[in-house]
């Protein structure tokens, strides 16, 4: 009876870490056999259950002179090359990348900023055997063959753990995140590494990619972020103001007139009105949930040609921004009694007496007093 002659194995999937042969058990393995290990691999030598010896790269001829246990089995009547029952694991030692490791779960975070939070978190890693005999023998078992799945799967848990211990430790608001997870990595390679170490790993890089939060609190973080870019509020709301005026009808360049022109102010100055009261109560430390606070009362400029309502210098005919301060200047005016325009500085209406100092900025309603 003749048995297995050559021994060797190459990895076509990229992903067997270990491929035992024969995969079925013990077999037939001749006395002089040649076994070929690669450089990218080791082989550690089975018989009766028990490891032997482990192979390095290169070509080994299977004797006694290499394996001394078998000394016994060499029938010299059959010249030494008598079969004896044993099995071969091709271990592959290269650094398995692109091994990816998430949270399968959110997990809870007590943030400094945003109390109680639900967390998600994924990343990278790299790994490869240091010690495949310690890695056969409590991992692989009797399996006949063992992949990078099998061990993502497994060591999920490991990382998934010894990350929220490192996260709770040295972070207190997830806005401090962006610039530490470098940091962060080295701290968990650390932590990881004896627990890898037990099962002959050792873990060459660990990456976290990314920590996120659920979508609600993305969407409050975006307009936080939309709140201190404005900066100047009083100077956002006059630059919103100006920009509603010029593109409504009526406006610089638009059609309507004076009259349109004075709808449009009216219309961005509650604009602004109602965007300082809506922002007002927004990320009040200790109010989550309050109600916005009523907006103040926004002035009203005089007609062109007197003076600013805000600074009290004075207007050019036809201007439509004060020179001094920018405030906006309304082309128009109606007397807020009656309705009727008033000419441009006038300090009583023409047409009932009432006085012109409060002003309005917006034409009467069709059907009212002016209309009839």
């Amino acid at each position: 009876m003749r048995g297995i002659q050559v021994l060797e194995w190459r990895d076509v999937t990229g992903e067997d870490i270990v491929q035992r042969i024969p995969e079925d058990g013990p077999g037939d393995i001749s006395v002089g056999a040649q076994l070929t290990v690669r450089e990218s691999q080791a082989v550690v030598f089975f018989r009766d259950g028990q490891a032997l010896d482990v192979f390095g790269p290169g070509r080994h001829t299977l004797t006694a002179l290499n394996l001394p246990l078998l000394q016994s089995l060499i029938n010299i009547p059959f010249e030494g090359t008598t079969p004896f029952q044993a099995e071969v694991y091709f271990v592959n030692m290269r650094v398995f990348t692109d091994m990816k490791w998430g949270t399968p779960q959110p997990v809870m975070f007590r943030d400094s900023e945003f109390e109680m939070i639900r967390l998600r978190a994924h990343g990278l890693y790299t790994m490869r055997i240091n010690d495949p005999q310690l890695f056969v023998n409590m991992v692989v078992g009797t399996e006949h063959r063992y992949a990078t799945p099998q061990i993502q799967s497994w060591m999920r848990d490991f990382i998934v753990s010894r990350f929220n211990t490192i996260l709770g430790d040295n972070v207190t608001t997830i806005l401090d995140l962006p610039g530490r997870y470098e940091e962060l990595s080295i701290a968990v390679r650390s932590r990881l590494g004896e627990d890898f170490d037990r099962y002959g790993i050792e873990l060459v890089d660990f990456l976290i990619n990314a920590v996120t939060p659920p979508e609600e609190l993305e969407e409050m973080i975006d307009q936080r972020g939309g709140m201190e870019a404005v900066g100047d509020m009083d100077r956002f709301i006059r630059y919103s103001t100006a920009r509603a005026i010029r593109d409504m009808p009526g406006g610089e360049g638009g059609a309507g007139g004076p009259a349109a022109a004075g709808a449009g102010l009216g219309a961005g100055v509650g604009m602004g009105a109602a965007m300082v009261g809506a922002m007002a109560g927004m990320f009040q430390p200790g109010q989550q949930g309050a109600q916005p606070a009523a907006a103040p009362p926004v002035a009203v400029p005089p007609s062109p040609g007197g003076v600013c309502n805000k600074c009290q210098a004075p207007l050019p005919q036809g201007a439509k921004f004060c020179p001094n301060c920018g405030a906006v200047v309304p082309q128009a005016a109606f007397c807020a009694e009656c309705g009727a325009q008033l000419p441009p500085g006038a300090r009583f209406c023409p047409e009932c007496g009432h006085s012109a100092t409060p002003g309005a900025t917006t034409p009467p309603e069709p059907g009212g007093e002016s209309g009839e």
